[in-house]
Formats: C-alpha cells, sequence, structure tokens
C-alpha cells in the first residue's frame, strides 16, 4: 500500500479511531454532523478519530454503527469475534429463488403468458399476503419467482402499445413487490437492481401512479444507502410529486395517496438531515393529503392513509434524535391497532422503541421491541434498529434488563442462543 492511499478498513490492520474516520469518510459524513447524531462534541469526535481517545463502550459503538450505516459491526471495531450484521439480515432461504428470476433472460415463447386480469389478481392476493402475514419474506419469496417470470412474459406478448404499457405497470408492480422481500437482504446489488428496473418499467407504462410508487421505493433505496445519498433521494421523491402535482385536483385515490407517501419521505429525509423546519412542514403537508383521502383507506402499497401519519410522526421525532417529543407522538398516535399491515404495525413497534430507548426508558424500549417481535417476527429480525437497541440493552447494568434483552437478542438472531 503507498503512504498516500486510503487503507482499505476491512482489509488493512487499522484501529478503532481510524476505521471510524474511514467509514465516516466514505458515507460523506462531516465530524460535525456525526457529533450531532451522537449527541458529542466535535472535539470528542475528533479525539476518537487521532487515537487519543479510546474505543468507547459498546452502546455507543452500535450507535456509531448505526449512524454509519455499518453492515457488520467487526468492520467498525477491527475485532472478528464482534461479527453482527447491523443493517443486513441473515440470507433469506428464499433470496436464491428469487435471485434466479432475476437472472433468468425470458423471450417470448409459443406458450402465451398469464392474462392481465389473472396477474392482476395473483398482485393483489400478494399484496394482501404481505400485510397480513407475520414472515412477510417467506410468503411473497415463494409467490416471486412465477411472478417476476409472467409479468415479464406479459410484457414481451403484448400486442398494441397500450397493451404494453399495461403489462409494463404490472412488472412495475411486481419489481416492487420484490423490494420489500430484498430489502435488508445480503445482495444490495439485487435490490440494486429491482429498483432500478422498476423505474424503467413505471415509466414505460406511463401510469401516474406506477411512477409514484417506483419513485417512493427508490427514494427509500437511496437513503438508506446514507447521508452521500440523501441529494439523490430527494431528487427523485421531489421531481415525483411535482409530476403529479397537476393530476391531484380530480385523480384516482391511489395516486393522491402515493402523493402523500412521497410527502412523508421528504420529512423522512429532512428528518435524517436534522433539518427539524423542513421535516415538520413535508409531514404537515401529508397529513393534508391524508384528511382527504376516504375514512378507513389504506394505500396498498405504503399503508399511507390518515391513521399512519401518527406513527410517521413518531418517525419524524426518532429522526431528529428527540426523545420527549418522540414518546408524546408515540401515546398520541393511537395508530398501532389501526394499520392492518402486520409488518407496517411491527415498523411502528420498532420506532417506538426508538423514541423509549432516546428518553431514557430502555425498559418501555424492550416492551416495544417484544410487541413488534410477536406481530411480525420478520420485520424485527432484519431491523438494523431494533438489533443495535438489543445488543446495546444486553450489556446493561440491571440483571433483569439485560436477561430480556439477551432472550429477544436470540430470538431475533443478533446473538447466538
Amino acid at each position: 500500500m503507498s503512504f498516500d492511499a486510503t487503507p482499505d478498513p476491512m482489509v488493512e490492520p487499522v484501529v478503532f479511531g481510524q476505521r471510524m474516520q474511514i467509514l465516516r469518510t466514505r458515507r460523506g459524513i462531516s465530524r460535525t454532523v456525526l457529533a450531532g447524531l451522537l449527541g458529542k462534541s466535535q472535539s470528542w469526535v475528533k479525539q476518537v478519530e487521532g487515537g487519543r481517545l479510546q474505543m468507547p463502550k459498546l452502546p455507543m459503538v452500535l450507535r456509531i454503527a448505526e449512524v454509519l450505516r455499518v453492515g457488520d459491526l467487526a468492520d467498525l471495531t477491527g475485532e472478528p469475534s464482534a461479527s453482527v450484521a447491523m443493517f443486513t439480515g441473515p440470507g433469506h432461504p428464499r433470496l436464491p429463488q428469487v435471485k434466479a428470476a432475476f437472472d433468468a433472460f425470458p423471450l417470448a415463447t409459443a406458450e402465451p403468458p398469464p392474462s392481465t386480469g389473472h396477474l392482476r389478481e395473483r398482485l393483489a392476493r400478494a399484496w394482501r399476503a404481505r400485510h397480513s402475514s407475520p414472515n412477510h419474506r417467506e410468503v411473497i419469496g415463494a409467490l416471486l419467482p412465477e411472478l417476476i417470470r409472467d409479468a415479464q412474459l406479459s410484457v414481451l406478448h403484448a400486442d398494441s402499445a397500450r397493451q404494453r404499457r399495461e403489462a409494463q405497470g404490472l412488472l412495475a408492480e411486481v419489481y416492487g413487490l420484490s423490494q420489500f422481500f430484498l430489502a435488508y437482504q445480503p445482495d444490495a446489488a439485487l435490490l440494486w437492481r429491482a429498483v432500478e428496473r422498476g423505474m424503467v418499467a413505471a415509466q414505460e407504462s406511463e401510469d401516474p401512479h406506477a411512477v409514484g410508487v417506483a419513485a417512493w421505493l427508490a427514494t427509500q433505496a437511496h437513503r438508506d444507502s446514507g447521508h452521500a445519498h440523501f441529494d439523490a433521494a430527494d431528487a427523485v421523491n421531489l421531481a415525483t410529486l411535482r409530476h403529479l402535482e397537476p393530476l391531484l385536483s380530480d385523480v384516482d385515490v391511489n395516486v393522491l395517496a402515493i402523493a402523500g407517501a412521497l410527502q412523508f419521505e421528504a420529512g423522512y429525509t429532512a428528518a435524517r438531515r436534522g433539518d427539524t423546519g423542513t421535516a415538520w412542514h413535508h409531514w404537515d403537508t401529508a397529513r393534508s393529503m391524508a384528511a382527504r383521502l376516504p375514512p378507513g383507506y389504506f394505500h396498498p402499497v405504503t399503508s399511507f392513509s390518515r391513521a399512519v401519519m401518527g406513527a410517521h410522526a413518531v418517525t419524524i421525532a426518532v429522526e431528529l434524535h428527540s426523545g420527549p417529543e418522540s414518546v408524546r407522538q408515540a401515546a398520541a398516535s393511537g395508530a398501532t391497532a389501526a394499520l392492518p399491515s402486520r409488518p407496517r404495525r411491527a415498523r411502528h413497534r420498532i420506532e417506538e422503541a426508538r423514541g423509549y430507548q432516546l428518553d431514557g426508558q430502555p425498559d418501555a424500549a424492550l416492551t416495544a421491541l417484544g410487541k413488534a417481535y410477536e406481530t411480525a417476527p420478520e420485520t424485527i429480525r432484519y431491523n438494523g434498529y431494533a438489533r443495535r437497541i438489543v445488543l446495546e440493552e444486553s450489556e446493561s447494568k440491571s440483571p433483569a434488563q439485560r436477561r430480556r434483552a439477551s432472550e429477544l437478542a436470540v430470538k431475533i438472531g443478533a446473538l447466538a442462543a
């Protein structure tokens, strides 16, 4: 290695502070921003990176790993024995079959594909199963290979421009369903293939709703890639909102809902940046759009609705690192029972747990995570925030707290039994 080259913290024998600096730089995060997200001073970050302070204790190491979106804790600590997947869960048993469907190169055959009506009904059933199942990856992972193949063949067999646009819209929806399976799987490249294919198919469909859903998913993929990708998240999100805005005065309810979901995503990204005013402004705009939806309506992909806005408020407060506000919003939301999607209810419980921990209530945080596990085990098993909380609390000074956290950590696969 040359003296002026940047070492690879996953290969070179680099101490903790240097690893932290390299990973921070790769994520495009300044020392000032990192310090703010950790609740520390810029001087503290500089001293850790410079080796003047030793590696922090586990709770702070886990927080650093969360902010820097470190996939494996060993990449940050340099200790192979500390290998713990943070934001990438274990590979699902059905991942190879789903990947094979993406890798296939379908060509038009003499055998006609299912009708678009039949394909649409299968997709609707898949979405219902996804929302109602406690282990939604298992359910949709079993359905995806044939759905991907048949949707691709439907495009290839289209006889007219209208049929081709309709088929492309269904294909975009299949790729969207795929992203719910692929999120937090150990194959980021495959996830991005789904994102990009979904965007292209949605654009080819010329369907505003399909375009909105594809943009909603792409926004999340960019944002979850780290601070350096926030601008890309906003670019996709805000451009799509501008595209949909002229249609919202007289439009299908699903288009209004996906536009509202995109408004919230813009607020979510702003909250990740620490921009309080912009975050709550977008949330308030999304709430106004939700109020225009029929009572009891839930968007079939995003769960956007009147009821979900309380859960979204918790997320904004948590991302702004406001413990008291997070707890207040959780108490006011009353959202959990009203959400028909089990994975979405579990996700809300995880956000509540983050808020309780920020507010110094670790026992309440573990209770919320326990409820998340009861609602949808796969959701918590693949969620990096949940894994970080249970690992941190497994080091608690309270024996009872350690026992509760350790038992939950074993259930979700964060610790060996």
